[in-house]
């Protein structure tokens, strides 16, 4: 593990000990693997829109230029560079694993904060009846044989997608977090949700100030291992979950 004054490398997740010596009431976790440019957006975004004690936790993954990233590095924006690369699920735990905060918030480096995306989600969590809220998500369609996810609008649902996730941290890695399997991101927040809601967890969906710039985790992958990582992914949700109707909240 090398450092330097603003940010730390490693050549392996494993190599990581800790991202922050400090605490926060919440982190925004980005997983990056390319584009940082981009990824700046988004980070910007936060720090133009959030309250001002959320903090912004980065992996970079893979070996690429984060001097972007670097320059975006604050008092509570903490960029960890993994250069050999991990998997999305593996990122996504390890961002659990080190939170700074009780709630970790993963979203995709392509969702940028309109206005405060923050503060109407903690005042939701004030509640104490829900382990996951987010932006989009929707209700497993059992007529399709659980094959896809129907977008009903905010409200109690089965799934949480990972463009905005907030989670706390202590009911997320009650649920075994993330499946490390998912290389990929995609259908890996749907496996997590259902995680959670076989623990007894609930997922709020909400209308929240953000918007979706070029997803590059989806559009600039190249398309067979995307859909064979998908692929991969929902045939392990089949397997363990579908048929178990009873762990999905009432249709709406």
């Amino acid at each position: 593990m090398t450092s330097t004054s603003r940010y730390i490398t490693v050549e392996r997740m494993g190599d990581v000990r800790r991202i922050s010596k400090f605490k926060y009431p919440v982190t925004c976790g980005l997983i990056v693997d390319g584009f940082a440019e981009d990824a700046v957006l988004s980070i910007q975004s936060i720090k133009k829109f959030a309250p001002v004690d959320t903090a912004i936790a980065i992996f970079a993954t893979g070996d690429f230029d984060v001097l972007p990233l670097a320059n975006e590095i604050d008092d509570r924006t903490i960029l960890t560079h993994i250069k050999g690369g991990v998997g999305w699920g593996e990122a996504a735990n390890n961002l659990l694993k080190f939170s700074p905060s009780p709630v970790m918030v993963i979203m995709d480096p392509s969702t940028i904060f309109t206005a405060d995306a923050i503060s109407p989600v903690m005042k939701k969590f004030e509640e104490d009846i829900w382990s996951v809220i987010g932006w989009h998500g929707g209700l497993i369609n059992v007529e399709d044989e659980w094959r896809s996810v129907t977008d009903v609008g905010p409200g109690e649902v089965d799934v949480i997608f990972s463009y905005f996730m907030a989670m706390k941290v202590e009911d997320a890695v009650g649920a075994s977090g993330f499946n490390i399997r998912a290389a990929y991101y995609r259908n890996a927040d749907i496996e997590f949700s259902l995680r959670v809601r076989q623990g007894y967890g609930r997922l709020l969906q909400m209308d929240l100030p953000l918007e979706q710039a070029r997803h590059h985790g989806y559009y600039d992958t190249d398309p067979d291992y995307r859909d064979a990582q998908s692929k991969k992914t929902y045939d392990r949700i089949l397997d363990r979950f579908r048929g178990k109707n009873e762990i999905l909240v009432p249709r709406r």
